[in-house]
């Protein structure tokens, strides 16, 4: 006897449709939330490198400042004050300071002899032989500074850039008597190299006191929003090669550099406590629906 099978109803099939169209849906729905999160996640870690990167390029300069120089200024270049003033609020977008040459004090490594040079400029003074103008400095090889400035500047400086600040200065904290705006320069004086272990103060105004110790400097540096009048979602660069002591300043010199350190920053703060610097960086990034926020601080000594 032949049994027949009894086929699908109308019924059957369309709540089995249904079914299967919910659990699709429901499917569709976690898959797609999977890959949002996924996103966001790649989103958040990219951002979080990028935040890293720049705050470590910032504290690599700013090891390697004349402390009592750096200033915070606002956005239209009216004011500046020192970061350590405890006026220094929000207004003070931009932070600027002398670097001083650390490439120079490091000495120099030759990879055919296994050797180290000693240091282009050595940071100390023969002060039983030195005068107001003319500065003996052993342990220097200040003939070779000359390369190395048109080096590191890709050929738009030279030594006649070149400044020296004793470190002891600047303790009063007047700060606008690095040059800073057109302000007069007292702590740095221009020098002329007349041997490797010694130069002359060209300088029109002369040091009231020779120290044991000095710093060769010959760019100032500039972190700032860009535009200038930025208030969110910036672009942060770095400005460099720029004299305060010769007059120049970041936003007019001819040969300064600008280099994009990080986009869509929403925070850049700086405060000096002591020899510290303490530097916060945040920057913002939409995906899909969500605003995502990185923060990252940094202490430079």
């Amino acid at each position: 006897m032949r049994y027949l099978r009894r086929a699908f109803t109308l019924v059957e099939l369309t709540f089995v449709i249904l079914v299967f169209g919910i659990v699709a849906a429901i499917g569709s729905e976690i898959y797609a939330k999977i890959y949002e999160n996924y996103l966001i996640t790649r989103s958040i870690n990219s951002l979080q490198t990028k935040t890293e990167i720049a705050l470590e390029q910032i504290a690599k300069r700013l090891q390697y400042r004349i402390k009592s120089s750096a200033i915070g200024v606002t956005s239209d270049l009216d004011d500046f004050i020192t970061t350590a003033d405890p006026r220094l609020d929000e207004s003070y977008t931009i932070l600027e300071w002398i670097g001083y040459d650390e490439t120079g004090l490091r000495g120099e490594y030759d990879d055919t002899t296994l050797n180290y040079f000693q240091p282009i400029w050595s940071g100390f003074i023969d002060v039983d032989n030195s005068t107001q103008t003319v500065i003996s400095t052993p342990g220097s090889r200040l003939l070779s500074e000359w390369n190395l400035i048109d080096t590191l500047s890709h050929d738009s400086a030279n030594i006649g850039d070149a400044a020296i600040i004793f470190p002891e200065t600047g303790g009063d904290f007047n700060i606008s008597r690095f040059g800073w705006y057109g302000n007069d320069s007292d702590y740095v004086f221009n020098i002329n190299i007349t041997s490797d272990t010694a130069f002359e103060i060209s300088d029109p105004t002369r040091p009231t006191d020779i120290y044991e110790r000095y710093k060769l400097v010959w760019t100032a540096f500039a972190i700032a929003p860009d535009p200038l009048d930025c208030q969110n979602n910036c672009d942060l660069v770095l400005y460099w090669n720029y004299q305060p002591w010769k007059g120049e300043r970041f936003d007019t010199a001819q040969n300064v550099f600008k280099n994009l350190l990080l986009q869509n920053v929403t925070t850049f703060k700086f405060k000096q406590d002591g020899d510290v610097m303490r530097i916060k960086l945040c920057a913002g990034e939409k995906i899909i629906d969500n605003n995502i926020s990185v923060c990252k601080e940094k202490v430079v000594f």
